[in-house]
């Protein structure tokens, strides 16, 4: 029984493409990363001796560059995801990271394999592409996660602001110096826009909409109603800060309860391809005998679909809405 090392090669060069884009993405922006961390991206800058408005328009720029360049091929698929993460990549040079590594996949699909020059196109697009848009996606991810973390405490800090005396654009101010990255250069952008004539709850609700978070829709939507017909706005975000608070450890709780679950579906969605992988690799020609019948490929059909309704199923019985 001969063992066919292709389908390792094949997840081998996958596992590739994850690990060479967070390496160029590293080596390239890797000491700014590193100082974003200890002080936010904004306050940075101005300490660099940039103004105001320029800090504000190269921040503004960073900030829409990706939904700007969906018209990009390949891009669009990126953009959304790529806005939300705030990479530090321009879109071009993403795409040129993708195309960096399709290439690479190429060379070690046709070094590796006896694929066809098709199969071999289709592959490594499919790698670099899918590659890219999970790594995005985690970063995405993890910067929405980091920014629903930090609201309560910055809806608090405005609202201690608002109590001691502060206009709330001096309240804004206040959370843009005193958060870290990246709450505080969102909210820095935000008082730099009202400095120079804009309004608060616009820039809010545009923070809102490009983050795609509910919080941030509250905040936005508290904002709007007391300055359309009045109120205290210190008790209003007092009581939104309590409600987004006990939002975010209900959606702990409501995540750590789910996590057998999630785990489980991932189980049975990914053990069928874990077992087709391992049944060509200890034995290639097992499907030798029926591979040219009529039936087998409607079957594989049949199979894949089912698998696709799994998965979907999987994820609505574990997506609970807090």
């Amino acid at each position: 029984m001969g063992i066919s090392a292709e389908p390792i090669i094949y997840g081998l060069i996958f596992v590739a493409v994850l690990v060479l884009v967070e390496g160029i993405y590293l080596t390239v922006f890797g000491k700014s990363i590193r100082l974003n961390s200890k002080v936010n991206r904004r306050l940075e800058l101005l300490e660099k001796g940039e103004t105001r408005d320029e800090v504000l328009e190269q921040l503004r720029k960073e900030m829409t560059q990706h939904m700007n360049s969906r018209s990009i091929p390949l891009y669009s698929l990126l953009g959304d995801r790529a806005q939300k993460a705030n990479l530090a990549f321009s879109p071009r040079q993403l795409v040129l990271v993708i195309l960096l590594l399709g290439a690479l996949a190429f060379a070690g699909l046709t070094l590796g394999t006896e694929a066809g020059l098709t199969t071999r196109i289709i592959t490594c697009v499919v790698m670099s592409v899918g590659g890219v848009y999970l790594w995005v996606d985690r970063k995405a991810r993890k910067r929405l996660a980091l920014i629903e973390e930090q609201l309560p405490d910055a809806v608090e800090l405005m609202v201690r602001s608002l109590r001691v005396g502060h206009p709330f654009s001096s309240a804004i101010s206040i959370v843009a110096r005193e958060v870290a990255d990246p709450l505080g250069s969102e909210f820095g952008v935000i008082s730099d826009e009202s400095a120079y004539g804009g309004d608060v709850s616009e820039s809010l609700q545009a923070l809102a909409e490009r983050m795609g978070l509910q919080d941030l829709r509250f905040l936005a939507l508290a904002v709007t109603i007391q300055q359309q017909s009045g109120g205290n706005l210190a008790e209003i975000l007092d009581g939104l800060a309590k409600v987004i608070r006990a939002r975010f450890k209900l959606f702990r709780r409501v995540r750590a309860i789910t996590a057998e679950a999630k785990w489980s579906g991932m189980f049975l969605s990914a053990f069928p391809i874990a077992a087709l992988v391992g049944i060509n690799v200890l034995d290639p020609n097992y499907y030798a005998d029926v591979r040219n019948t009529a039936i087998f490929l409607p079957a594989c059909i049949i199979v894949a679909g089912f698998l696709v309704i799994n998965v979907i199923f999987m994820k609505i019985m574990v997506n609970i809405k807090v």
